[in-house]
Parts: C-alpha cells; structure tokens; sequence
C-alpha cells in the first residue's frame, strides 16, 4: 500500500514562498505519477499541478503557472512543489495523490493514496 507525507505548509505573508514535499512509501515502486492538488474551506478540491515519473511531463493549473513549480527526486521518493509569489487566494490544505487511472490530468478521480494534506495560508 502506497503511503504519501505532505509536509513544508506553514504561515506565510502575501509574495512570499514556500516549499512543499511529499514523500512516498510503500507499494512496489518508488516512483509514481503524481498531482497536486488543493482545497480551501468551502470549496471543492483543484488540481495545482502534475509530474510524470520520469519528470518528462508536467502541466500546471492556469492559477499558478509562472509562479509553481514542480519537481521530484526519485531516489529520495519525494516530489516538490516550489510555491512563490503567494497570494492569499493560494490559502488551502495542499494534498499530493498517485494518478492511477488513465484520463484527464485534472480529475480528481483519477487519483488514489491521498496524503493528509498540509496547511498554507497566505496572509494580505
């Protein structure tokens, strides 16, 4: 069973950054398909960005291109996501899941072993 840990959220004030991790462990393979994605209060969860396992392909939601990026370290099993810029509207429980079904990046259903999730708020 694979296991994912988010970890790097924290408190922080509007054009800052942060560094998020998430680390994977368990399963037959250190390395997956991988998406971020995020949920505010209230609202439903979104896609904030995608990593292949070879790191060949990656895509973004348009909320966030030019100020995340995604990367991975497959020897350490863990992908990041570099967050600058932040805006308060990036204020969400950030959470990494494996994509394990064919189809649409940005469909939460086609993903499974969600991670806990990690706090970010972003303050004006």
């Amino acid at each position: 069973q694979v296991q994912l840990t988010e970890s790097g959220g924290g408190f922080v004030q509007a054009g800052g950054s942060l560094r998020l991790s998430c680390a994977a462990s368990g399963g037959t393979s250190n390395t997956y398909s991988l998406g971020w994605f995020r949920q505010a209060p209230g609202k439903e969860r979104e896609f904030v960005s995608f990593i292949s396992r070879s790191g060949d392909n990656i895509d973004y939601a348009d909320s966030v291109k030019g100020r995340f990026t995604i990367s991975r370290d497959n020897a350490k099993s863990t992908v990041y996501l570099q967050m600058n810029s932040l805006e308060p509207e990036d204020t969400a429980v950030y959470l990494c899941a494996v994509k394990v079904r064919i189809g649409t990046l940005v469909d939460v259903s086609r993903y499974a072993y969600w991670g806990q999730g990690t706090q970010v708020t972003v303050s004006s």
